[in-house]
């Protein structure tokens, strides 16, 4: 997992200004990314602009997904490809919210903490697009 210098720029800024809670958002962003490009690359059978026999298919961008962890909302990048497709497994299909969330979440509903107090709880905890009453309900 090789890191790219600007990525660790922006994290010596955040741990210059003192400022605890960008800098752990920062590093779990950073490192769901590695890991992500890392399996892209695995499934790929090459890594970026690196010529190989064994090459599948090509990379093709990215699309952004947010993804709600106790650090708060953390975009990532999921690489497109040109043929097939990729979901990475560390994240889970159409989950948009960590499993700490959502034992978080369970544990409020099962004590009767109602569904809109349980989206409050949950903007107090740094997802900012919160979760919906119907998602706590099907949680």
């Amino acid at each position: 997992m090789a890191l790219e210098q600007s990525d660790l720029s922006e994290l010596l800024a955040a741990l210059k200004s003192g400022d605890g809670v960008d800098l752990v958002r920062d590093a779990v962003r950073l490192v769901l990314q590695e890991l992500i490009e890392a399996e892209a690359t695995a499934v790929i059978g090459a890594g970026r602009y690196e010529p190989s026999g064994e090459r599948v298919t090509e990379p093709n961008g990215h699309r952004a997904r947010v993804l709600a962890t106790k650090a708060g909302d953390i975009e990532v990048g999921i690489p497109k490809l040109r043929q097939g497709s990729f979901s990475p497994s560390i994240l889970e299909p159409r989950r948009r919210i960590d499993q700490a969330l959502y034992a978080v979440v369970m544990e409020a509903y099962v004590k009767g903490v109602s569904t809109r107090s349980v989206d409050d709880l949950v903007a107090a905890l740094g997802v900012s697009r919160g979760i919906s009453r119907s998602e706590v309900s099907h949680l």
